[in-house]
C-alpha cells in the first residue's frame, strides 16, 4: 500500500481483533498494513478499516454470542461494496458473520443492498451494482 491517505475510513471497536479483522479482510479483500496489540488496521484503494481493541474493563462485560445477536441499537452501520452480494453471503458465513438472505435485499440509486452482521454482531450493509 502506498503512504497516501484513503478517501474514505472508519473505525471499528472490537472484543477479538483478530476474528473480526479476518472477517472484514476476507470478505472484503482488505489488506493488513498495521498490527499492534491493540489495533489493526485493514485498506484497500480506497477505504481505512481500524479496527480497535475494546478496553478490558469493558470487554470483560461483553458477551459475544455464537452466532453474535446483532448490534441493533448502535447509531452507526458501516456500509461495504462487494462484487457479489451471493458470494458475500457465503463467505461472511465461513469467517463468522452473515448477510441476511435474498429476500432482504432491496435496490437503490444504482445499487443493490443487503444487511449482515460480523462475527461481533455489529450490523453492516453490503452492495453490489445494480444491472
Amino acid at each position: 500500500m502506498s503512504a497516501k491517505l484513503p478517501k474514505h475510513g472508519a473505525v471499528l471497536f472490537a472484543k477479538d481483533l483478530p476474528r473480526v479483522a479476518r472477517f472484514y479482510s476476507e470478505l472484503l479483500g482488505m489488506v493488513q498494513t498495521v498490527t499492534e496489540t491493540r489495533l489493526i488496521v485493514l485498506e484497500s484503494d480506497s477505504f481505512q478499516l481500524v479496527i480497535h481493541g475494546i478496553p478490558k474493563a469493558v470487554a470483560d462485560r461483553l458477551d459475544i454470542t455464537t452466532p453474535p445477536q446483532r448490534r441493533v441499537d448502535l447509531p452507526t452501520k458501516l456500509v461495504f461494496p462487494v462484487p457479489s452480494l451471493a458470494q458475500a453471503r457465503a463467505d461472511a458465513v465461513a469467517l463468522g458473520g452473515q448477510v441476511d438472505a435474498p429476500s432482504a435485499e432491496f435496490k437503490a440509486r444504482g445499487f443493490v443492498a443487503c444487511d449482515g452482521f460480523d462475527p461481533e454482531g455489529n450490523v453492516v450493509q453490503f452492495r453490489e451494482a445494480a444491472l
